[in-house]
């Protein structure tokens, strides 16, 4: 029986979900990090009924992610610990209406305190087991752009028909 009553916060952590998880580095540290295709396109369509806002951990590259986060795609985006996170997003949102996107090794905590919980294909093992809904893609490879249709679909009536179909048939 799922806890969501109506959704209306989409909270995603960053690394592993919209990135493939892995960091590049060189002598002088973290410099990159890689952001998947279509991902913004399926925020940018979700964005229409709900709430978005990031969470990131990684403090060393939290530069990184807020150019493309917070700068690129206009989004919120806070550093929070994962031990924290509970707590952070009660004091945004009543949890039972938040959806929460997460890959990482303390993430299960996470689902169990929101609405819905949803992990990308590569996620922990144990995450994806306390998830609602585990994407057929990683991260950093459509999964956020899978989940956000799947949130559509789910909690509000679906995304235009038009949306799947090929423009030339």
């Amino acid at each position: 029986m799922e806890k969501i009553i109506t959704p209306s916060l989409f909270i995603l952590d960053v690394d592993g979900v919209m990135t493939d998880g892995s960091f590049t580095y060189s002598e002088q540290g973290k410099t990159h990090k890689s952001f998947g295709a279509d991902d913004a396109d399926g925020l940018a369509l979700l964005s229409n009924y709900m709430k978005i806002r990031f969470v990131s951990a990684d403090k060393r590259g939290f530069p990184i992610t807020k150019k493309r986060i917070a700068e690129d795609m206009g989004y919120p985006l806070d550093c929070v610990s994962s031990a924290e996170r509970i707590e952070w997003i009660k004091s945004l949102e009543e949890a039972q209406n938040v959806i929460y996107m997460g890959d990482g090794f303390y993430d299960f905590r996470i689902f169990d305190a929101v609405g819905y919980g949803i992990a990308p294909e590569n996620a922990l093992q144990h995450t994806k087991d306390k998830a609602s809904f585990v994407t057929s893609r990683k991260g950093g490879d459509r999964a956020v752009a899978q989940a956000c249709l799947h949130i559509i679909d789910t909690f509000f009536g679906g995304a235009n028909a038009a949306l799947y179909e090929p423009k030339n048939k």
